[in-house]
């Protein structure tokens, strides 16, 4: 099964409700986000992008990841 941007996005916004949020790829398999929110204020980097992550619900995890690469920019506004 493959994801599309629009999938990407949704489950994002589900944890980050009010942030701006990029997704693009068109592939079903590679992705690049920009996730802006202000929850990020205060937080590095990875801590940022293990958020976004844990919003995916295990879209990357294992060999059978729908999503198999995702190029992401995380930032406070």
């Amino acid at each position: 099964m493959t994801i599309q941007a629009s999938d990407i996005e949704a489950l994002i916004r589900e944890s980050f409700p009010d942030a701006q949020i990029i997704v693009e790829g068109d592939d079903g398999q590679h992705f690049s986000a920009m996730v802006v929110d202000e929850s990020f204020r205060g937080k590095n980097r990875v801590q940022q992008q293990r958020a976004v992550y844990a919003a995916l619900k295990g879209k990357m995890d294992g060999p059978a990841g729908e999503l198999h690469a995702l190029a992401l920019t995380t930032k406070a506004p």
